[in-house]
């Protein structure tokens, strides 16, 4: 396994200090930005111009989340504004084959492509699209909320997609999203993930920095 990706969500940060959140978070790999559009979910975030912010503060890959309706509709904005991954929810678009046209729109833009599934969506009916996608991201809470409890019951999902990845020799990341903290991390890393988004116990800590490297240490000695 290659060194673990950790990035943090800034949907926990403290957007009245954005910049200073985003330096106290250099010793991560990525910034994860939560796109809500308050329809697929019933949380209301941010969009493009924070994201294009976000760009222009770190020189962090973002690994941009859309939990919107019609995302086929926001690809090109969100690569505009700086996406160095855009993530969409299968759940959102109309069938398989409309998920597979929406991740090649992605990465004919240059940028790299992942989709997302809820708790309560099966994996297995992807297992035969994972080529066409350079990311997955298992949600091990229901999306829309920080803050919220693991789920470690959707680790079974991690599994499954760690060993169809490893047997199709395809280098597509395994990201899991929803309760990441020391607590947890090192039982997703066990279970395959690669990356690991975590919100709420990297920006409420007292040191964000240190949080991050000991989240990377538990991954890496899973």
């Amino acid at each position: 396994m290659s060194a673990p990706i950790i990035s943090p969500s800034i949907l926990a940060a403290d957007f009245s200090r954005l910049g200073e959140e985003l330096v106290a978070i250099e010793t991560a790999d990525w910034v994860h930005v939560d796109i809500m559009d308050g329809h697929f979910v019933p949380n209301l975030s941010f969009g493009p111009d924070i994201t294009a912010t976000v760009h222009r503060l770190t020189n962090k890959p973002l690994d941009v989340h859309l939990m919107i309706e019609e995302p086929e509709q926001w690809v090109e904005t969100y690569a505009k504004a700086g996406a160095h991954t855009i993530i969409f929810h299968v759940e959102a678009v109309a069938d398989e084959q409309a998920a597979v046209d929406v991740a090649q729109s992605i990465r004919k833009l240059g940028v790299r492509a992942g989709f997302s599934i809820k708790p309560g969506t099966a994996i297995e009916p992807w297992l035969d699209k994972l080529h066409h996608f350079d990311e997955v991201l298992v949600m091990s809470v229901e999306p829309g909320f920080g803050g919220q409890k693991f789920m470690p019951e959707m680790l079974e999902k991690v599994r499954v997609l760690r060993q169809s990845i490893d047997e199709q020799g395809l280098d597509t990341v395994i990201e899991i999203d929803g309760g990441i903290s020391p607590d947890t991390i090192a039982q997703a890393a066990a279970a395959g993930c690669d990356a690991f988004v975590a919100g709420s116990a990297v920006f409420k800590a007292e040191d964000p920095a240190g949080i991050v490297h000991q989240l990377r240490e538990l991954a890496a000695g899973a």
